[in-house]
């Protein structure tokens, strides 16, 4: 019987995870505020979202800490400044939510409350050179003034002082296990045994360990499915276009009215007699 293969994405899924967890998620909030050492769980609210265009889980992460502040938080494996633009467009949903949570007016005369935002990206990929901020102003309008600007911190380095660090450490153990082993069972449990053993997101793997497991294993490999759909889709526009050219053809040997439709076939093997008749038949109303 051939092993399981787990889902590729496999990051997304711990990430997801393991800041559901509001013990988890506090730590990441302290992470990013070590000077506010007085929030507790309680405090935290988590506001993450479905993604913005299409209902699926999305590799996000959304929380308010009291009435003062909204933070968002995206993983992501591989490098791409397009990620401003989807972080602008979180917050403008997240946002959309809070004052419809909040019952704000926002056609009324009164300002309304709104909790200042923070964006950030965590990056678990390899690359050299990894700004500390991107900004929509500076990297697709030359640094100009805009009508509207988003600036995320990119959050990249290996360490075990906080969680941020620990999950970015996991993902490459990971990434290294799987270049091992390829999509198996053994690539995740070697990086579960590795992670453990150097203390890196330790508590957590040891609570839930056969629930990562079962969860890496039997979670669709989005990846896959959308490479499928991508290769069907490649695959339609390329017969399609060779339809639309031998149709094209055809008609310009129908119209100069120098070879028979049986010629014409010869020539065009994609088209069948009866299409060539159709087509002359409509070649032959338009003159």
């Amino acid at each position: 019987m051939a092993e399981s293969i787990p889902k590729r994405k496999i990051k997304d899924s711990v990430f997801t995870s393991l800041f559901q967890d509001k013990k988890y998620l506090l730590q990441l909030y302290q992470a990013l505020h070590p000077e506010d050492n007085n929030v507790t769980e309680e405090e935290i609210k988590d506001v993450t979202i479905k993604h913005v265009l299409i209902d699926a889980d999305y590799n996000d992460l959304g929380f308010s800490v009291g009435d003062r502040l909204m933070v968002l938080v995206e993983s992501q494996s591989t490098w791409t400044l397009n990620i401003i633009i989807r972080a602008l467009m979180y917050l403008i949903q997240t946002y959309h939510d809070y004052f419809k949570r909040t019952n704000q007016n926002l056609y009324g005369s009164k300002k309304v409350n709104m909790p200042t935002p923070e964006l950030y990206v965590i990056f678990t990929g390899d690359r050299k050179n990894i700004p500390e901020t991107i900004s929509l102003s500076k990297e697709f309008f030359d640094g100009a003034k805009i009508a509207i600007d988003a600036e995320v911190k990119v959050l990249y380095q290996e360490t075990k002082e906080d969680i941020i660090g620990q999950y970015i450490i996991f993902s490459k153990v990971y990434n290294e296990q799987r270049t091992q082993y390829g999509n198996t069972k053994q690539a995740i449990t070697e990086t579960i045994r590795i992670c453990k053993d150097r203390d890196i997101l330790k508590e957590y793997l040891e609570s839930k360990e056969q629930e990562v497991v079962d969860m890496m294993m039997t979670l669709f490999d989005d990846e896959q499915i959308l490479k499928a759909y991508t290769k069907d889709i490649e695959d339609s526009t390329a017969k399609k276009t060779a339809k639309e050219t031998a149709r094209e053809t055809a008609e310009k040997l129908i119209k100069k009215g120098k070879m028979s439709l049986d010629e014409i076939a010869d020539c065009v093997p994609a088209l069948s007699l009866d299409e060539l008749k159709k087509i002359e038949t409509e070649v032959l109303q338009l003159t």
